[in-house]
């Protein structure tokens, strides 16, 4: 087999991981917001440091049989409100309000005045109602009717707006019809679809497309595919906008899934703690949690979604003080200027240079030795915005800082968990084995499991990803008839489809379900003949994904410290390459991967597991 490639593009680092059949290679760049497409190839190029390809990147792309990405840009899009203002077409003001009342103020944002009403309005007011809100500022339309007969009143608009204004023609403005975007869906959940994935699709194409020709350039041989927030991959041209929001997050669900399945875990939190924010989930029986009808912040949507709750806390989210209290975020430094100690001009106090000053973070060997920090820039920072403002010394500051740290996401855990206690805290991302074992003290969680490739690990989840498409259609009723003509329709779409991906129908796994417009759903098999509803195919194309090690090691031994580090005292310092499964050792101590630093605090054991990931327990 080829190499398999998974990308998860963040807010400030970018994460590659890559799976050969034998092994696994991993590695991060810093990301570009100007332009993506750089980063995307500066993971490749750190990539191929790793491999055979010696470095040459045309040599390694044209060994690539899969390229899976997942970027934040939609995500970050619809929390920083950027994107083209939208025109809205419904059928009476009433719908209008029932939209607003999804969310007002991202209606306000998307919409606002920019909104026309259809209903008995003849063709001609139609046309000039489009010219009005062209008029207005509206870049793109989105239109959605109401009742039964909405499909047939949007193709009705359809044929008779692309008439009066050819899409051929330059200047033509770009119309989105919500009954063939989220067909039988209802009218709410409907409408918001279509709104977002009309606010996303301009930039998500553009970057997408962006990249995928620069691939092409190095010579790739099939499509990249973009990893859903359904957990599924498809080639950029059977991927709707709206799908790519939250993708990076469901990536590292997707691994925690698997992981905590591999051990025997029944009821895990997970914490993603990356540079800006940290993501959240909640693992039953190796699933995480899903609503079959998601939200965008308050946004109905008629798509299922993971629920991965994000919090505004991250190794370089801004930390102040307030009402004489350490705050932490929601501004985040991001990776440009980044915290303070990178010396790229930020000069606010975060985590990162919290943890650099208290030694746990070595300057020299921070991001794999390729970024050595400034200690001096991160003193000045907690001086500044810390200690002078509590009153106290810089020692006092940093624990105050980083006990509200440990403290905020400790809550976000809490209440995630609820009422019932988790077998473990599962903790990944750049930042996230760093207070791993503080945060669940306080969270009341004593087992900790950080996986060996915890610094990309929504990136390694994405590698268990199938190849998934769904196909759709409503139908009024049930009957046999009907059914096995809908279905024979949508086999031939899936086999053009699969096709486009290079596979064969036959190799893929077919399931079928109805989809109601109050988000039930069931099999095909036993539903009511009179009753409506959305007939579902799902495909899926399994692709090859990494193999994991026993859960548990042979035997015990004690591990052999690499060095010692000065953090609040002379603490052990152990390096996961150089450890065996079976090795462990007691805290107070820190364990270092290329890409994190794990801190181990005292009344804590680790033990590395025979997958060669880390589970540290708290004594009784």
């Amino acid at each position: 087999m080829g190499l398999l490639v998974n990308i998860d593009n963040g807010g400030t680092l970018t994460d590659v991981c890559a799976f050969d059949g034998t092994r696994v290679y991993h590695a991060k760049t810093l990301t570009t917001p100007h332009d993506l497409t750089e980063c995307l190839m500066a993971a490749l190029a750190a990539l191929a440091q790793q491999t055979d390809a010696d470095g040459d990147l045309l040599r390694l792309v044209g060994s690539i049989d899969h390229l899976r990405y997942s970027t934040t840009q939609g995500t970050n899009a619809i929390a920083q409100r950027k994107g083209p203002r939208l025109g809205l077409l419904v059928q009476t003001d009433a719908d209008a309000q029932a939209l607003r009342a999804g969310s007002p103020e991202l209606y306000e944002t998307l919409v606002g005045r920019r909104m026309a009403v259809l209903g008995g309005a003849s063709d001609r007011d139609v046309v000039q109602a489009v010219r009005g809100l062209v008029a207005a500022g509206a870049s793109r339309l989105v239109i959605c009717l109401a009742g039964d007969e909405a499909a047939d009143g949007e193709m009705h608009v359809r044929r008779l707006l692309y008439a009066a204004f050819p899409r051929h023609l330059l200047g033509a403005v770009p119309l989105l019809f919500s009954t063939e975007l989220a067909p039988g869906a209802e009218f709410s959940r409907r409408g918001w679809s279509s709104l977002l994935n009309a606010f996303l699709h301009p930039s998500m194409e553009q970057f997408l497309h962006h990249a995928e020709n620069r691939l092409r350039q190095e010579r790739i041989r099939n499509p990249l595919l973009v990893f859903r927030n359904d957990g599924g991959s498809t080639r950029v041209a059977r991927t709707i906008a709206l799908h790519t929001y939250s993708s990076g997050p469901r990536g590292g669900a997707e691994g925690g899934g698997v992981i905590a399945a591999h051990y025997g875990l029944d009821r895990v939190v997970s914490i993603d703690i990356g540079g800006t924010t940290t993501d959240l989930a909640l693992f039953a029986g190796g699933k995480v949690a899903e609503h079959a009808l998601g939200h965008v912040e308050s946004a109905p949507i008629a798509f299922p979604m993971a629920e991965v709750p994000s919090l505004a806390a991250g190794g370089g989210s801004v930390l102040a003080v307030s009402d004489g209290k350490v705050t932490v975020g929601p501004e985040s430094m991001g990776a440009l200027p980044g915290p303070a100690c990178f010396g790229r001009g930020g000069t606010q106090a975060t985590i990162t240079d919290v943890m650099l000053l208290t030694g746990v973070i070595d300057p020299a060997s921070y991001f794999g030795g390729q970024m050595v920090l400034d200690r001096e820039r991160a003193e000045r920072a907690v001086r500044q915005h810390l200690a002078e403002p509590l009153g106290v010394s810089i020692e006092e500051a940093l624990d105050l800082a980083e006990a509200a740290y440990d403290s905020a996401i400790a809550a976000s855990v809490g209440r995630l968990a609820g009422e019932g206690s988790a077998d473990a805290l599962l903790a990944f991302g750049g930042a996230g084995p760093m207070n791993a074992c503080g945060i669940a003290e306080r969270a009341a969680i004593s087992r900790v499991l950080v996986p060996r490739f915890a610094a990309v690990f929504s990136a390694f989840g994405i590698g268990f990803s199938p190849i998934r498409h769904e196909y759709r259609c409503e139908l009024a009723n049930f009957a046999p008839d009907r059914l096995a003509e809908a279905q024979a329709k949508l086999t031939r779409k899936a086999e053009r489809g699969m096709q486009g991906e290079g596979f064969d129908l036959a190799d893929c796994t077919i399931g079928w379900r109805v989809a109601r417009s109050d988000g039930t759903s069931g099999l095909v098999e036993g539903q009511p003949v009179d009753a409506p509803g959305t007939l579902v195919m799902h495909v899926e194309r399994p692709i090859a994904v990494p193999q994991l090690g026993p859960a548990s090691a042979d035997r015990l031994r004690p591990a052999k410290a690499s060095a010692t580090r000065q953090a609040r005292g002379a603490l052990p310092l152990y390096r996961i390459e150089e450890m065996a499964p079976g090795d462990g050792a007691d805290g107070p101590c820190l364990i270092e991967e290329q890409f994190f630093t794990c801190q181990v605090r005292p009344g804590w054991r680790f033990v590395v597991t025979g997958n060669h990931d880390l589970m540290i327990e708290r004594e009784a």
